[in-house]
């Protein structure tokens, strides 16, 4: 889970819906009152879970270690096939921008020509 989390572009996104729920949270008080409702659910089951699954998690802790070594050599492999993964949010839209707006120069010159 903390290897999927790693890459920038998860980062980067995580940090937006965590920006964009504060600014959100900060609109009128009934967005508020609901956004704090849904935290103390999203707590309450956690906690629940957590206490749950840990004595199961800890008998299975060498298994579960060795498992996870599967997908942390995918994601190292996904990352070094995709290195868009590396890169921030904000980074990806400022160069999808450039490209579109270079393409669409290219476009408008050749149609002139």
């Amino acid at each position: 889970v903390n290897q999927v989390a790693n890459p920038t572009l998860a980062s980067s996104a995580c940090d937006m819906v965590s920006t964009a729920y504060a600014s959100t949270k900060e609109s009128p008080p009934y967005i508020r009152s609901v956004c704090d409702a849904a935290e103390e659910g999203v707590k309450s089951v956690t906690e629940a879970t957590a206490s749950c699954v840990q004595p199961v998690l800890t008998t299975l802790e060498l298994h579960v270690a060795a498992a996870s070594e599967y997908p942390s050599k995918g994601m190292d492999k996904l990352g070094e096939e995709l290195p868009l993964l590396q890169k921030p949010v904000e980074q990806i839209i400022s160069d999808t921008k450039e490209l579109v707006s270079s393409r669409v120069a290219d476009a408008k010159d050749t149609v002139s020509s």
